[in-house]
């Protein structure tokens, strides 16, 4: 059975740092070339943080952007979720620093880390406290600062990542009403931890010289495992969304895939069957931002006008863990 939930987005916005660095950038610095990142992941260019800056400055540009968007104010957000695998640093939680700098005295809030499904995992999260009835306003952030975690000698993960982050506000959905999160599904496959992970700077391996030494504290990744699981996962849950709320592909206004590399969202397209038109890509801009992917995706098919209230949007994601997200919602705006 499907799961309605009586919450929805009224608004969205991202924000990227301002550098652009480009695969011709990355030559300079890695043994690769503008025309094997192309052809392999779909990325041009990523934005990257000038030193200074952080997984908390961009989520609080984003969560500023989208409180003046929507002319909320900051005093009536009762609940802050932010989605990132790049904190600050352990403790506080990065969305406490975010509500300090917003000055959103009445909420509470709390990270989650699901790696790549995190935007998707926080809004489901969200969702349930304003469908509950219990928080009228939810801000839910999704922020990474992959760059932090980068091994610039590993050529193939260093091109994949870039940093931003997006946001989101969750209302309650009017009595009656059609409109915002219809369906969710999540789930997780932990035999797939080791094929993408950071091994360093936790309680099992604390910072040292030698996790350092070792390159402990960057992104690992078997890249062919993931790519497998990611495709055959996003085309189940999509199928399995659509088929569960009684729907055809084609009543699908716009798909909000995970971006993390091209191949793995055309293979995805083919087996859902919708055509490019229907399918949000700007991975071409950005890389793949982890947790910012799906509410930046979600800002620029607002602003290319290909999402407008009343459309069936569907967004999905597989990410490290192996964690998913599919999330089925009917535009509010």
């Amino acid at each position: 059975m499907s799961h309605r939930i009586a919450a929805k987005i009224t608004g969205v916005a991202g924000f990227v740092p301002p550098k652009v660095v480009t695969n011709n950038d990355l030559t300079k610095i890695v043994e690769t070339s503008d025309e094997w990142i192309r052809t392999r992941t779909g990325i041009r260019e990523r934005h990257v943080v000038d030193k200074g800056m952080a997984t908390s400055h961009m989520a609080t540009e984003a969560a500023k952007l989208v409180l003046q968007q929507t002319s909320t104010n900051p005093a009536e957000i009762d609940l802050i979720i932010v989605a990132s695998v790049t904190p600050d640093m352990f403790f506080p939680a990065t969305a406490c620093l975010v509500q300090d700098r917003i000055g959103a005295p009445k909420a509470w809030g709390f990270d989650l880390s699901a790696a790549c499904s995190g935007f998707a995992y926080a809004l489901t999260v969200g969702a349930q406290f304003v469908g509950a009835g219990t928080h009228k306003k939810a801000l839910v952030i999704g922020s990474d600062t992959m760059t932090s975690i980068l091994n610039y000698e590993d050529r193939s993960t260093c091109v994949l990542f870039g940093d931003g982050a997006g946001a989101v506000i969750l209302e309650p959905v009017a009595a009656g009403s059609n409109e915002g999160i219809l369906d969710f599904e999540h789930d997780v496959d932990g035999s797939g931890g080791q094929y993408l992970y950071m091994p360093g700077g936790g309680s099992l391996n604390p910072s040292s010289a030698e996790t350092i030494e070792k390159k402990m504290h960057y992104v690992h990744q078997e890249g062919s495992q993931v790519f497998k699981y990611a495709v055959r996962r996003m085309a189940d849950l999509a199928a399995h969304l659509v088929e569960r709320n009684g729907l055809k592909s084609e009543e699908i206004a716009i798909v909000v895939p995970h971006q993390a590399n091209l191949r793995i969202i055309k293979a995805m397209q083919e087996r859902l069957g919708v055509p490019d038109s229907k399918v949000m890509i700007n991975i071409d801009r950005f890389g793949n931002t982890t947790a910012a992917t799906i509410p930046l995706g979600l800002r620029d098919a607002v602003a290319q006008g290909r999402v407008k209230k009343g459309d069936l949007v569907l967004i999905l994601t597989v990410g490290a863990g192996y964690t998913t997200g599919g999330i089925l919602m009917r535009w509010a705006y």
